[in-house]
């Protein structure tokens, strides 16, 4: 199966490993929460003096 066909089938036929859709999403969800905390983490953070 080539790339193009396998993109226009949905993320499922990706990987070829039988995981449904939903897998996929959690894993991006994370992916994307991982990157956030890791952001948040190298953004120097503004102290406030009161």
């Amino acid at each position: 199966m080539t790339g193009a066909a396998a993109a226009g089938m949905g993320s499922g036929t990706l990987a070829m490993t039988g995981a449904g859709d939903l897998f996929w999403f959690a894993l991006a969800a994370f992916a994307m929460l991982a990157l956030g905390l890791a952001i948040k983490r190298i953004v120097p953070v503004r102290a406030q003096k009161n």
